[in-house]
């Protein structure tokens, strides 16, 4: 077992860390982009499927094709972001088998034989990563802004048309405004959300 992370650690990640609104002039770099992913290739995924597929929306034509399917109370904050990612997952994952389960690459025959397994496992995991993501990038010391407020079939045509890579979420990234943040809001507590069985 690993010693625990030092307090300050858990605060960049969890505690103080807040979701953000609002961004300050500056860029993300190709660099902190692929050590970002880098990072978040590392999580673990059932039989290493490693599903999630990353479109880190940065330039002027790239972001024209993204706004028009936010809703429009996500548009600003996506608009004025220095890097959105479009986190999404490839359902023919298992097409990698062989580089991602080389002691066993057959077993990722059964996801090409039941699509519906596939996509439930694509969706998991890439889901997983998707929090992966949003760790690594605090830890790197970008802010993150995560949304769900769009329309799914629109970015999918908008950027995914042959179908196999599909969204699932997206989240900005950048040097976050102070100033935008919320209130911070409450959690359940262990009691409420919890049980020991």
């Amino acid at each position: 077992m690993s010693a625990p992370v030092a307090s300050d650690v858990l605060d960049t990640l969890f505690l103080t860390a807040r979701s953000h609104n609002g961004w300050l002039d500056g860029d993300v770099s190709d660099a902190t982009l692929t050590r970002l992913y880098a990072l978040v290739s590392q999580g673990p995924t059932s039989a290493n499927c490693s599903p999630m597929r990353l479109v880190f929306v940065r330039s002027d034509a790239a972001r024209a094709r993204l706004l028009p399917t936010l809703a429009p109370a996500n548009v600003d904050k996506v608009r004025h972001a220095p890097v959105t990612a479009i986190v999404a997952y490839d359902t023919a994952f298992h097409a990698f088998g062989e580089t991602l389960f080389p002691h066993r690459p057959a077993m990722f025959d059964t996801f090409a034989a039941d699509p519906a397994l596939a996509a439930e496992t694509a969706m998991r995991n890439g889901s997983m990563q998707g929090g992966y993501l949003i760790l690594a990038a605090r830890a790197l010391g970008l802010d993150c802004g995560p949304l769900s407020g769009f329309n799914a079939d629109a970015v999918n045509r908008a950027f995914f048309p042959d179908g196999r890579w599909r969204v699932n979420f997206l989240c900005n990234l950048g040097k976050g405004d102070p100033a935008r943040l919320f209130a911070k809001l409450p959690r359940l507590p262990f009691d409420q959300a919890c049980r020991i069985e």
